[in-house]
């Protein structure tokens, strides 16, 4: 038994990846992307700072019987 056979194994190296040339396509889907998420991020603010949608109804009992 030699002493490099257990244990976990080192997983191999992946090949580095080429920086892909974006097109008009691409760069437009990004804007617009960024864009739908400052809108998700303004109404998420927006609804932060209000209470609760519906008035919750408070149910008293007169505490007679």
């Amino acid at each position: 038994m030699s002493g490099r056979e257990g244990g976990k194994k080192k997983p191999l190296k992946q090949p580095k990846k080429q920086a892909k040339e974006m097109d008009e396509e691409d760069k437009a889907f990004k804007q617009k992307q960024k864009e739908e998420q400052k809108k998700l991020e303004e109404l998420k603010a927006k609804a932060a700072g209000k209470g609760p949608l519906e008035p919750q109804v408070e149910l008293r009992n007169s505490g007679k019987k």
